[in-house]
């Protein structure tokens, strides 16, 4: 198989994408490997109002229903008959989670590899991300890509947060780049159908979520971290059909 086929739907491969013009990366997962800390979080905190009769959720439940989705849509979930409830759990729930992330935030393998590859070649780049604005400032600074990201949008100032494309479409606005010639890394579900919606190739991360649950989404590759050869398979190819179209 040669690289970049190695797709799982049929939209445009990563090495279709040359000239490559921009990366948009979603944070939570993506860059990092906070969903341990979301999902401790959650164990601890919904006994404590009684959800699921007091049972700790499970990491399947977590997955199926919070991974990825956005606060105001988990607090529907979790007070379908008190949504202000449910908005301040998920603000008392995000700073339990900041503390946490505050004194360890791992960084997933091989970001900082790619993230030089993407510097190298003088590309465009977003972070695109569900998450409330102290989480995402928190973690991209954590991880030492404060001055490495041109924009940050998050969900909530979009009309429609994920899994709706209007994120990735206001990204590729900012950035004034073209869905031919960009690619999204995601990791939830949620986020890959955003992708796809918005009609771009998303590298699927398997970091946490199950690969037979972010399949379902139609990412154009999945890889296991940014060390994955797959991936890297496919960007060299890139690399080569864009010094042939800069020769031409």
């Amino acid at each position: 198989m040669a690289a970049g086929e190695n797709t799982v739907n049929s939209m445009k491969s990563i090495p279709d994408l040359a000239p490559l013009e921009a990366v948009l990366f979603d944070v939570d997962g993506t860059l990092c490997d906070s969903d341990p800390l979301h999902y401790q979080v959650y164990r601890e905190m919904l006994p404590q109002i009684g959800f699921n009769n007091g049972v700790p959720i499970d990491e399947e439940f977590f997955i199926k229903n919070f991974a990825g989705k956005h606060n105001p849509d988990i607090a529907v979930i979790l007070y379908p008959d008190d949504i202000p409830r449910g908005l301040k759990f998920m603000e008392d729930k995000e700073e339990r989670f900041r503390s946490l992330a505050s004194e360890n935030l791992p960084p997933i393998n091989g970001l900082h590899k790619l993230t030089k590859w993407i510097e190298d070649r003088g590309l465009k780049r977003a972070a695109v991300t569900n998450a409330p604005k102290p989480n995402a400032e928190l973690m991209i600074s954590k991880l030492g890509l404060k001055d490495f990201f041109d924009v940050v949008i998050l969900g909530s100032d979009c009309e429609r947060a994920k899994p709706y494309p209007d994120p990735y479409l206001k990204a590729l606005e900012v950035l004034n780049v073209s869905k031919d010639h960009t690619f999204i890394c995601e990791d939830s579900k949620s986020g890959i159908k955003a992708g796809v919606a918005a009609g771009m190739p998303v590298v699927g991360l398997t970091t946490r979520n199950p690969e037979s649950v972010l399949i379902e989404a139609n990412p154009t590759l999945l890889v296991k971290d940014y060390e994955d050869p797959k991936l890297w398979e496919a960007l060299e190819e890139l690399d080569k059909r864009r010094g042939s179209e800069t020769s031409a």
